[in-house]
Order: structure tokens, then sequence, then C-alpha cells
């Protein structure tokens, strides 16, 4: 029997819940203090915390630090009298499988409660394979045409969530900028789980209309509305047995949200124009680059439908905080462009690599395989070169090696008690403006001396003093 450890210092809601769940086949025991219940977990092992937020002693997450800190295999709930998406949000990064608001309801904890020990178990399971059994972790499927695995913290930590939810049954939100690679995560997801023989069907929220939306969803009958020429199934029913991505879900109008919402709930659908009901086995998997909570908070999303996709979630970092992974993925790509336009581009320049590791790559890793096509197509050889890149890649990188120049000149300054006077201020704002015209031009110096209305040889004079004269 599973063990729950009740922490609330109204005792009647501990008394109560203890009767419910006791009935419920758990074995159970309440506390009313955070000191009281670090005890009891010191003496046994429990499968889940359910934890009031507020307690006279201390409150709900300094408990789920200290409970995750040493009881790592212990699931926690936190309970509270008041709903706060921004700390519902805290809490379950902290580690909380879920966060519930008074008054309980008996069928929705129990789910919840249910829920979260199949989560912690397999979560402890993973434990288990990787520091007792000492196995070689199971290699995930996936397309390397689209991603790549890299070495950085941020790739090991993404591969881990996915290789821990794959085999389940959650839902799964997936954030993260665009271009970060949210579709080939949820591909991933899907193609290591029991249902990789099954479809998977993914579906863009962003460019779906409130009019044509309960028709790509659910689809319709024949003749139901003006215009349907045809029957047609919608992508609940061809996903049906396996996953269903859906990509910008965040766009999607308040009114789909709700009939959404009812078909994640009954798990059954009826097309448009029929009175047949088709039930579903679907896992679905929802992405956005949206911030949730905000919206949430101003009421473009709803957070009932939220809570239902949020079983499991994996936010992607952006490109540029993903250190050298950058190369990695710039050779997958390169190697796939070759194959593509019968190329055989070996690598890159130098001068290429530092461009590549020091832009900002604000389309992330989609932009960076259109770049890597690009230059592939252009490269005259067998390492692409600067002149390949677009200008806006290469202009950034020259930019950022001004800055720094700029910035070097002036700590140095400051290490030689040079005084913060008037001449020395004029001289920073004179290497700005310097770099804000050659930012312009794309660092064509002729166009850049025009406008300055200086000769040539009085601006490499002055990039010089700041060690940049090439």
């Amino acid at each position: 029997m599973k063990k729950i450890l009740i922490v609330d210092d109204e005792v009647n809601i501990g008394l109560l819940l203890s009767k419910f769940l006791t009935k419920n086949a758990f074995l159970v025991q309440a506390t009313t203090t955070g000191a009281s219940a670090m005890e009891y977990l010191s003496k046994q092992e429990y499968d889940l915390v359910l934890c009031d937020y507020r307690l006279d002693d201390t409150d709900g997450r300094e408990m789920l630090i200290k409970i995750k800190e040493n009881y790592p295999t212990t699931g926690v709930i936190i309970i509270t009298g008041y709903s706060d998406i921004k700390l519902a949000v805290e809490l379950i990064k902290l580690g909380a499988y879920d966060y519930i608001t008074k008054p309980l309801y008996p069928d929705e904890i129990l789910n919840t409660i249910n829920k979260a020990i199949d989560m912690q178990a397999a979560l402890n399971q993973n434990v288990v394979s990787e520091t007792v059994k000492k196995e070689k972790p199971k290699s995930l499927q996936m397309d390397t045409a689209e991603f790549v695995v890299g070495q950085s913290p941020a790739s090991k930590e993404l591969m881990k969530q996915i290789s821990l939810v794959a085999p389940t049954a959650y839902s799964v939100i997936i954030t993260g900028e665009s271009g970060t690679g949210k579709e080939f995560v949820a591909k991933t997801i899907h193609l290591n789980s029991p249902r990789k023989d099954k479809p998977f069907i993914a579906m863009d929220c962003g460019a779906l209309s409130k009019e044509l939306a309960a028709s790509e969803f659910f689809g319709h009958e024949k003749g139901s509305f003006t215009g349907a020429l045809y029957t047609k199934i919608g992508h609940f029913e061809m996903a049906n047995g396996g996953t269903l991505f859906l990509d910008e879900v965040g766009n999607l109008s308040y009114e789909t949200q709700a009939a959404l919402l009812r078909t994640v709930q009954e798990r059954r659908i009826k097309r448009i124009g029929s009175t047949k009901e088709i039930d579903l086995d679907v896992r679905i998997i929802v992405a956005t680059n949206e911030n949730f909570v905000e919206a949430m908070q101003n009421s473009r999303f709803r957070e009932d439908l939220y809570h239902r996709f949020n079983e499991f979630s994996i936010h992607l970092p952006a490109l540029s905080q993903r250190g050298k992974d950058i190369m990695a993925f710039a050779h997958n790509f390169l190697a796939v462009a070759n194959e593509e336009l019968g190329r055989n581009v070996q690598s890159f320049s130098k001068e290429v690599e530092q461009c590549f590791l020091t832009y900002n790559w604000p389309g992330n890793v989609r932009e960076l395989k259109n770049v890597v096509r690009r230059a592939t197509l252009l490269s005259e050889t067998e390492h692409i070169q600067l002149k390949a890149l677009p200008l806006e890649i290469s202009t950034y990188a020259k930019a950022a090696v001004i800055e720094s120049a700029v910035e070097n000149s002036i700590m140095r300054s400051a290490k030689l008690n040079k005084p913060r006077d008037l001449k020395n201020a004029a001289l920073e704002a004179e290497y700005d403006t310097i770099l804000n015209v050659l930012r312009e031009v794309n660092f064509n110096k002729t166009k850049a001396a025009k406008i300055l209305n200086i000769d040539r040889k009085t601006l490499y004079n002055k990039m010089k003093s700041i060690d940049l004269d090439n």
C-alpha cells in the first residue's frame, strides 16, 4: 500500500483527508506542523506528502525545498486556500508535482494523487536504473536531420527529461522561443513511447481561424454546413492511438479552448453534423513561445486547460545559451546540406566558427539551419568562409569585436587611473559614434569615413587606438 503524509494545521481537514484516503487503500499519517512532518519523514519512507502552503511554523515552499533535498524519492503536492499562478509555477519548478486549491473535491484530489505517485515512481525507477543497475542508458530514437544532441548541461538535461517522460502517457507542455526545436522534441517523445508505431499528427494552431477550428480538430460530415462538400476527418481522429502535437496552442481563441477542454476531459469527439461519438486514445503534446502565466493572468488562456496539459513540462533554451553546442548543430546541418545539394564542403573557417559563437541567433536552431544550407550552396572552397554568410551575421560579429575592444580600452584607462574627465568621456562617445556608423554601412570603412567626415587614415588610426586595426 502507498503511504501518504498529510501536513495541514487545520485538524479537521487532516482528519477528513485521512478518512477519505484510507478508504481508497492508502496508508495515511496526518500532522499539523512542518517540524513534526520532517520528524515523520526521518523515521519512515512516504510515497507522497500533501502539504498545506500556510503552516504555523513554516510554509509550503520551505517544506518542498527540504523534502526534495533530503527525501528526493518522495512526491509532493502543495495545498492552499487561494490561487496564485506565479506561485504555482514556482513550486512546480522547485519539484512539486502539483498545486491545488481549496475546497478539495474528492475525485479531483484522488486523480491528482494517483498521477503524482505514478510520476514519482517513474522518477525513482529512472534513478535506480542509473545508480544501482549501472546500465548504459538506451539511446533515444530521433530525427538527426532536424536536431542533434549536444554536450552542454542544457542539452544533457533536455535529453534526460525526454527519456523520463517519453515512456509515460502524460500530456506535455513544451515552451521556448520560436525556432528552438519544439516539434523535434515532441517527435522524439513520440518515437520513444509505446505509441511510436501509431500516428504522430502535428497541428499549427497559430494559423487556425476560430471559424475553422472545430472542423480541423474534430472533423465534419458531408453537407453539415455550407461548403462541406465531403466528409473530413479531424486531427484528433487522425491521431487516435498515437500522439497529437498542437503547436502555438496559445494562439487559440477562448471559445476554441473551451471546446478543446471538453474533449481533453471526456476523451471523445463528435464530427460536426454527426451524432456518433468517437472514443479517443490520444497523447497530447502542446507547444508555445508565449508566457503561459501572463496569458492566464490576462485571460487569454484558460487556467483549467493549462493544468490539463501540464502533467509534465519541458523548456527549451535559446540556441545562444547552449555554448559550443552551436557548432555541433552547425556540423550536423552541414552534413545534411551536403547530401541535399550534392556538395562536399568539409567544415567552417575559424572566422566563421567565431562568428557563429558570437552571434545571438534570434531565430535559434531554425535560423542556424538556414544559414548553413545557404553557406553550403555559396561556398567556393572546402571550408565555409565569412563571405558566404548573410551580412547581418558577419556584421553582428564585427560589432561584438569592436564593442569588446572599446570596453577593454576603457578598462585599461581605468586601471591606469585616468581621470573620468570631459576629454575621456568625449573619447568614449566618439568610439560609440564610430561603431554605430560602421554598423550602418556594414563595416565599409570608406563609406564610414565619408559619413563621419574624416579621411580613411584618421578612421584607421582611431580604430587602431582601440586595438581594432584589421
